[in-house]
């Protein structure tokens, strides 16, 4: 519905489909944002042969409080594995933009999970 009713915003300067998954990942982040974050009960249903859930679960937990511009750059890059050319063309922003957002929220899961290790003592 929303691309159907952005097309004519469409100004070609990405390919069709990079701006088509633009939308779709704005979406998914706008739900997201209005879903409960997962909670312990749902890291135990993982598939069988997960090491450590409880590593997957304060990953997901630091992931999680991370600021939105943070959080989409690093899923985008680290995880789907994006270009940082990508990423800007996505998400409205520039390419320098997207390269310091990951290295913030690098540094920042960083912390968190030393903090988180340091308090648990593992």
């Amino acid at each position: 519905m929303r691309a159907a009713a952005g097309l004519a915003g469409f100004r070609g300067e990405s390919s069709f489909g990079t701006w088509l998954t633009g939308i779709a990942i704005r979406c998914a982040f706008e739900c997201l944002r209005r879903t409960p974050m997962v909670g312990a009960a749902d890291v135990a249903d993982r598939p069988a042969g997960d090491p450590a859930p409880e590593l997957a679960l304060d990953l997901e937990r630091a992931i999680a409080v991370l600021p939105d511009g943070y959080r989409t750059t690093l899923v985008l890059h680290d995880v789907h594995g994006y270009t940082h050319t990508e990423i800007a063309a996505l998400l409205g922003i520039e390419a320098g933009t997207s390269k310091s957002q990951l290295s913030r929220a690098r540094r920042a899961l960083r912390a968190t999970l030393t903090h988180q290790a340091a308090e648990t003592g593992t």
